[in-house]
């Protein structure tokens, strides 16, 4: 069995600014909005795959194309071509700590946007990989109300500082943990436990300033796990899900609309 694919089918695409930014944004569904933000190499099969499953559970999603070509499939080759170009890029300032990305402006206007346009009581948004930050820097906006951080990578953690940094400047961080104490906003994150790409001791920090209003899903990927995940593994919601009951990527992904469900409707 192989994780869910899918291709562009039923996605309208439309140019959107915000930030001082404009990226195709890809939209489909009806009901409460979750902005899906794709990892890298971009919006492929897998990414559409779990844009399809949050329409079929009841929201409208909106997929900004960051980076790679919609609906083209994973390849070693141009994974390695993406990430060195977003890796250089003033936008995602994939390197840096204690850092406010020019990205995150882009995503709470698309936050906004999508919340004036949709039902409920305010959006979600889900990063993953590269932009698993950037899930919890659009939630300084108060139109967001359920940040998923799905193996947060950036800043890329090459030493002890990178891989401490929970991916938004102090200040950003601060408005969170100010809203998950005074406003009842919560957080979710998750990650396989050998993941070097995603550190443990960034979802310490994260839990340190959050506290309970972070949730962590960590998945058992150390050698002899019982469901054969390799040491490699780290897309969650993506490429590690296979949709058999009791699997635990499968498992995270029906928590996380229950997540959402929670917090949106």
């Amino acid at each position: 069995m192989t994780a869910p694919e899918a291709d562009l089918s039923g996605w309208s695409a439309a140019p959107f600014t915000g930030g001082g930014c404009t990226h195709d944004v890809y939209r489909k569904g009806s009901g409460p909005g979750v902005v899906l933000i794709p990892e890298i190499p971009g919006i492929h099969p897998g990414v559409l795959a779990l844009g399809n499953h949050l329409v079929d559970n009841g929201f409208t999603v909106a997929i900004p194309s960051l980076f790679g070509e919609p609906g083209k499939a994973v390849s070693a080759g141009y994974t390695a071509a993406e990430i060195a170009r977003a890796c250089v890029a003033r936008e995602f300032a994939a390197m840096a700590t204690n850092k406010q990305r020019p990205v995150s402006q882009f995503l709470r206007a698309l936050a906004r946007d999508l919340n004036a346009s949709t039902p409920g009581k305010g959006v979600g948004v889900i990063g993953q990989c590269f932009t698993g930050g950037f899930a919890l820097a659009a939630a300084v906006d108060d139109s967001v109300l359920a940040p998923v951080l799905s193996q947060p990578s950036v800043p890329l953690p090459l030493t002890p500082t990178q891989r401490r940094d929970p991916g938004v400047s102090e200040s950003e961080l601060k408005v969170v943990a100010d809203r998950c104490a005074n406003e009842g906003l919560c957080a979710m994150g998750l990650r396989f436990s050998a993941d070097k790409m995603a550190p443990r001791e960034r979802f310490r920090t994260l839990k340190e300033r959050l506290g309970d209003a972070f949730e962590v899903i960590e998945i058992d990927s150390g050698p002899g796990n019982e469901y054969g995940f390799g040491r490699m593994a780290h897309s969650v919601l993506t490429e590690e899900v296979r949709e058999v009951d009791g699997q635990p990527a499968y498992e995270a992904r029906k928590r996380v609309v229950e997540f959402l469900t929670e917090r949106l409707a």
